[in-house]
């Protein structure tokens, strides 16, 4: 496909489709809709790199960071990095925003950098065969899997905790403290994220444990960052809800949270028990520290880097490798 057969199908002039594909700001938006519901549509990728299509020969691994801002990726990145030139190739990372399309940005990436695989760092649980039919290198999915998509197995990697698992101990510990009333803090209960998984392993474990799920204790902020927690507690807490303890699905979420419950008054955990997952190292230097089951970063970008290199040097095939949490006892659960 060209991009006169773009201009064809999207009703626009060639020019326009050019202007869209290079982000001009000259392109209305009913304009730039058509056209990129065509790219969409047939998974086009521009050719954009020409110099780079010339290369005979590259040593690129491209790893696609959704969502920078999380302070969980810091760590695992440098890790990854670290691993990839001992390995004996070269990074080359490509940071999107939280909603952008991590599918079209690394098939641009795999073009333009002769990429010889791929490490997708965050990124969506439902892909499907089509949307990564753009993607001709193997990849590995870091911190995420699959679980919602229609992907065969045998056709990607991944390195992940069991997020399902993680939110039900959690919630285990809470429970073993005695609280029968449990908030969660989470983006959103069907959202297809993580957020989703983690929810559903609080869910079962209030189910295992008798409590049952009581809609008032959902705490829903549709964003992963702190200050949209600390704005949803914030409204939450003036509805007067009977709880006592939070079960918080990240630790930026948590560390929302804190604040929101310090303002009302709220001791912690004296009145408010609060535990969360990930482990990242600012919540280790809050007051109180935090409790929160604490995934293992540096196992996760090691193994997400051997697993993309075993594939590429042809030593193995596609696995999927499920690592465990560690609590963090902290301060924050009595």
């Amino acid at each position: 496909m060209t991009i006169k057969d773009i201009a064809r199908l999207a009703g626009v002039s060639v020019s326009t489709v050019s202007r869209v594909l290079n982000n001009h700001p000259d392109v209305s938006d009913t304009a730039k809709e058509k056209v990129m519901a065509v790219v969409a549509e047939h998974n086009y990728i521009p050719n954009t790199s020409a110099r780079e299509l010339g290369k005979s020969t590259s040593d690129n691994i491209g790893v696609v960071v959704r969502g920078m801002s999380n302070p969980f990726y810091t760590n695992i990145l440098t890790v990854i990095g670290d691993r990839i030139e001992k390995a004996g190739y070269t990074m080359v990372l490509q940071q999107i925003g939280s909603s952008d399309d991590e599918i079209m940005a690394a098939a641009l990436m795999e073009r333009e950098k002769r990429l010889l695989g791929l490490i997708f760092l965050g990124g969506k649980l439902d892909y499907t065969k089509k949307q990564l039919s753009s993607i001709n290198v193997p990849f590995v999915c870091c911190t995420f899997w699959n679980q919602y998509g229609t992907l065969d197995k045998n056709s990607y990697s991944s390195v992940s905790i069991d997020d399902n698992q993680a939110a039900y101990k959690a919630v285990e510990h809470l429970y073993n403290q005695g609280h029968k009333k449990i908030a969660v803090l989470l983006s959103g209960p069907d959202d297809g994220s993580v957020s989703q998984v983690r929810f559903a392993g609080y869910t079962r474990a209030l189910n295992d444990f008798g409590l049952g799920l009581d809609k008032n204790l959902i705490i829903s902020v549709n964003s992963f960052g702190i200050k949209d927690a600390y704005d949803g507690v914030k409204k939450w807490l003036k509805k007067d809800r009977d709880f006592t303890a939070i079960f918080a699905i990240s630790d930026n979420m948590a560390m929302g949270a804190m604040k929101a419950l310090r303002e009302a008054g709220k001791s912690i955990p004296k009145d408010v028990a609060l535990i969360a997952i990930d482990g990242i190292e600012a919540s280790e230097y809050m007051n109180p520290v935090l409790s929160t089951l604490c995934q293992p970063m540096d196992e996760l970008g090691s193994e997400a880097v051997k697993l993309v290199v075993d594939i590429i040097e042809g030593r193995d095939e596609h696995k999927h490798v499920i690592l465990p949490t560690t609590l963090r006892k902290g301060e924050t659960l009595k």
